[in-house]
């Protein structure tokens, strides 16, 4: 059956016709190049880090980047039922005839539609089986800690994408132009910095379960790969002219990115460690691109992202630039993240004022703040609260993180207390409760690589619950508060996943073969189907998500080096054991150990 006789059928066609505003149409290309983000259209589009790559691939005259998104389970079944294999957007041809393959991981619960996509494909679904086809490889946050998806990719992608794709492509080039086997290509790009080949790895178990040994077994493979960092972020490349989809994106809006890396240290973190250092763009340089891509779209909202948008060092200029730029025009410029230790209503656009404000104080007392570095103090607390309300508004949104480690009911007391405050807060300076409300959300904390908490355990399923339901009985009392939390049992797979070794991979197969994908969606995450999988393989799920790990016990991901040293991520541990907390990068080297991959002065420091 015709693509176009199917599309009448699923919900919102525009997912899968491509033809939008701004995209690439090539001919001729030397390398067919697709970029496959594990979820749906309306998602991936939001996604700055694609629209990167997209555009600066696309800019090589050699190079067609093409994109394919996660088909939706309507579409999926109808391309099952006509023999139609996964296709690009660009061109409709199959992915399967492509020359490279590559995913964006940005979270783990993407990773058994990743499997979906690959057989949707029409591909081999692991590594080893494939002799030929594109090769199938992911970048992303995920790729320093997927061993769980290991079997399955040729190669991982890591750090800074902007320069590191360009050598991939050349790499690609010249071992296409040399006719010799796969394996070459790979022994190639493991010769590279920013590229991990995990077949060039024997993992060696001991009985228990734990790893015994790490081992290269190529000569061409690094002890560690370690990640490519952009030094020159003001230069680095940016899409002003970005694809404009057709149907509502989950942010449709300008996203430009004023700096990458954070400096905070928060302790449960992975991003504030994997992007170190800190890189900033230029006040002049941001205008100027905010400039052309509003001209190229036709968006009237810029957000300026980052992981920490207001640690911009020149935040009140960059505002008063843009507002001067686009007085008049109807367009809003708008910061996705507020701290609540430098919060200023001329922060905040006119489209926010419309709405509630978010904050993320992380915990409820003082103690476990210090815990996990989050340097926020209760009176920085009250007193963006009391800037909020006489500002003008009624509505604010606190998100706090349940589970994490050394915490106590006291400290789950504590969020109750700060919603209490900011009640109290409210009333004093409105005179009443009337129009206030307060939606308090949790999510549980859950130990990811690369963070001083890589060694802490997970609450089980039971006290997850008990914590949930001990805090909702808190804020009950506490009028024009409404709680809100997620999924608990996601948070025990998402657990095992991060943490997880390349024995994972037959449980994601399974997983997979039962029914498994597009596991973000609530709906269609089945717990049972991992518990059974996990049986199956003779594997212990509370191994890999609830227990705490040895200090001296070797990590499945340490084929990979971000840059932070272990032996800085041990100390941020045994010093939140002792609530004692560590200063901003910027305000002194903490010694995490990225001033050797930045060429031995680290750009926080510039």
């Amino acid at each position: 059956m015709e693509l176009s006789k199917i599309l009448p059928l699923v919900e919102k066609p525009a997912r899968y016709t491509g033809g939008e505003l701004n995209m690439a149409v090539k001919q001729n290309e030397e390398v067919r190049f697709v970029f496959a983000f594990p979820d749906l259209y309306e998602i991936g589009m939001s996604h700055l880090g694609g629209k990167i790559i997209y555009h600066a691939l696309n800019e090589r005259e050699d190079t067609y980047c093409e994109r394919v998104y996660a088909p939706w389970t309507d579409m999926e079944g109808l391309m099952r039922q006509n023999n139609i294999p996964l296709f690009s957007l660009e061109t409709k041809r199959p992915v399967k005839d492509a020359d490279l393959f590559g995913f964006t991981l940005q979270y783990e619960m993407c990773y058994t539609t990743v499997i979906n996509m690959i057989d949707l494909a029409g591909l081999p679904l692991l590594a080893a089986d494939r002799t030929e086809g594109p090769f199938v490889f992911a970048g992303g946050p995920c790729t320093y800690h997927a061993e769980p998806l290991a079997p399955f990719m040729d190669f991982y992608a890591l750090g800074d994408g902007e320069e590191e794709l360009n050598d991939l492509i050349e790499i690609y080039k010249e071992w296409k132009k040399s006719g010799r086997e796969r394996k070459e290509f790979l022994r190639a790009l493991a010769r590279t910095q920013g590229f991990y080949v995990p077949s060039f790895y024997d993992i060696e178990y001991y009985e228990d379960g734990r790893i015994k040994s790490i081992t290269p077994n190529e000569p061409d493979a690094p002890p560690m790969a370690v990640r490519r960092i952009v030094e020159d972020f003001e230069n680095a490349y940016y899409p002003v002219k970005p694809v404009v989809p057709y149907i509502e994106a989950v942010h449709d809006r300008v996203m430009l990115e004023i700096l990458r890396g954070c400096t905070r240290g928060c302790r449960f973190c992975q991003a504030g460690y994997i992007y170190r250092p800190v890189r900033e763009r230029s006040v002049n340089k941001l205008c100027e691109l905010a400039e052309e891509t509003i001209k190229n779209t036709g968006y009237d909202e810029i957000s300026l992202t980052s992981l920490s948008s207001g640690d911009y060092s020149r935040l009140p200029e960059l505002l008063e630039r843009m507002s001067d730029a686009f007085k008049g025009r109807r367009v809003t410029c708008s910061l996705p993240s507020l701290r609540l230790d430098s919060f200023s209503v001329d922060s905040v656009s006119d489209e926010m004022r419309r709405t509630s404000l978010t904050f993320a104080p992380e915990a409820g007392s003082q103690r476990l703040r210090d815990v996990i570095n989050k340097n926020v103090t209760q009176e920085d607390f009250a007193r963006t609260m009391r800037t909020v309300f006489e500002a003008g508004y009624n509505s604010v949104k606190l998100y706090f993180m349940l589970g994490l480690p050394t915490e106590t009911d006291e400290d789950i007391a504590g969020i109750a207390r700060l919603a209490r405050l900011c009640s109290d807060i409210y009333r004093e300076v409105r005179g009443s409760l009337r129009g206030f409300k307060m939606v308090v959300s949790t999510s549980f904390f859950v130990p990811k690589p690369f963070t001083p908490f890589q060694w802490c355990a997970l609450n089980g399923l039971e006290e997850q619950n008990r914590k949930r339901e001990y805090l909702a009985g808190l804020l009950k009392p506490i009028k024009g508060v409404e709680y809100r939390w997620h999924e608990t049992k996601g948070s025990v797979i998402e657990a095992a996943l991060a943490r997880g070794d390349r024995r994972m991979g037959e449980v994601l197969k399974r997983v997979w073969q039962k029914g498994a994908r597009l596991e973000g969606w609530n709906e269609y995450f089945n717990f049972a189907r991992w518990q059974e999988a996990f049986e199956e393989f003779g594997l212990n799920l509370d191994f890999y998500a609830l227990r705490a790990r040895e200090l001296d016990e070797i990590f499945p991901w340490e084929t990979v080096d971000c840059g932070v040293r272990r032996k800085y991520l041990e100390s941020e541990y045994k010093k939140s054991l002792h609530a004692e907390t560590t200063r901003d990068c910027r305000q002194g080297c903490t010694g995490c150990g990225m001033n050797a991959l930045a060429g031995g002065k680290c750009p926080c420091e510039r």
